[in-house]
């Protein structure tokens, strides 16, 4: 599945800083443009699994698991 996210990339000093308003603690840190969105993509994806993780704890053992796609 492939998804999309819009980064907000900052200059501080020599470094640049990706950020992403909608996961707020998604950040990352690189010296190009290209090592800030393979940065922020990690922190996202980390971010994304914990939610995974963290949505089935607690669900009851017989309970449905489904999957949905969105595009």
């Amino acid at each position: 599945m492939r998804n999309e996210f819009t980064a907000v990339i900052e200059r501080d000093g020599e470094w640049l800083l990706p950020g992403h308003r909608r996961f707020l603690g998604a950040n990352g840190q690189g010296r190009s443009v290209n090592e800030c969105r393979e940065s922020l993509g990690a922190a996202i994806q980390l971010i994304l699994e914990d939610r995974r993780e963290d949505g089935l704890r607690g669900a009851p053992p017989d309970a449905l698991r489904e999957t949905v796609t969105i595009q």
